[in-house]
């Protein structure tokens, strides 16, 4: 994972933000405002952004869950993943949400299902229709909406396509063997299989015709290699403090 983790004096908020951290406390922001949290695999992407969104009290949609439900719904329908026509089929019929972190489908909690190998080998292939994300993109704008409108939002094309005008942009970015590396720990898996994967992963999200894996314009690019976790947390949240 990150660096060791830098413990600092608390500031101004009384709920802990996430996994490595004590008694951390941010402003609150006093506008309506959405942070789009972007990058590949192996960033810490969703640790930073759960921890970030519960530091400011702001609600959090992990956009790539709802990717691996779509996944999940067409895996379970028995439809070939190549056949456009009928994935878009499957995704449409289906509903997703979020609540809390956690992730359903057609009202059924899968948080822990869309995370198998089988999911995570097979959503590249479904997430890459244009369908598919003109309406997967239409629920993330409903859900952020339903929330109040203010939110952190974590995937591979929220500033760039889903909040184009979001008032806050990240994109994190690490070197490729500690992107690996991280994976592998979390997984459990060989780091040198782990790095073909994420490989593979990277070339699919930045070359599908459709939304694909880029720095948004006006993006602050976080570079989280030699950051610890708390430092990466840091950064996104006086960024979100300097615009509220």
């Amino acid at each position: 994972m990150f660096a060791p983790i830098v413990r600092r004096t608390p500031q101004s908020r009384t709920n802990p933000p996430g996994p490595g951290f004590t008694h951390l406390r941010y402003p609150v922001p006093s506008v309506m405002l959405i942070v789009t949290i972007d990058g590949p695999s192996g960033t810490g992407k969703s640790t930073v952004s759960k921890a970030a969104a519960t530091a400011m009290s702001l609600p959090y949609l992990d956009t790539g869950a709802f990717y691996r439900a779509a996944t999940l719904a067409v895996i379970r329908s028995q439809v070939d993943p190549s056949d456009a026509a009928s994935v878009l089929s499957v995704v449409s019929e289906a509903t997703f949400d979020q609540r809390d972190g956690i992730t359903y489908l057609d009202g059924e909690e899968v948080s822990e299902e869309i995370r198998t190998d089988r999911i995570t080998r097979a959503v590249s292939e479904v997430s890459a229709y244009p369908v598919v994300r003109q309406r997967l993109v239409e629920l993330q704008r409903s859900w952020v909406d339903q929330v109040g409108g203010s939110a952190v939002v974590e995937g591979r094309d929220i500033g760039s396509v889903v909040f184009p005008a979001a008032q806050v942009k990240v994109y994190l970015d690490a070197r490729p063997e500690v992107r690996a590396a991280r994976r592998a720990a979390q997984a459990g898996e060989d780091p040198t299989e782990t790095s073909v994967d994420l490989l593979r992963r990277d070339q699919a999200d930045s070359t599908r015709s459709a939304s694909p894996l880029i720095v948004p314009s006006g993006a602050h690019v976080i570079d989280t290699s030699d950051l610890t976790f708390e430092e990466v947390v840091d950064t996104v949240v006086r960024l979100v403090d300097s615009k509220s």
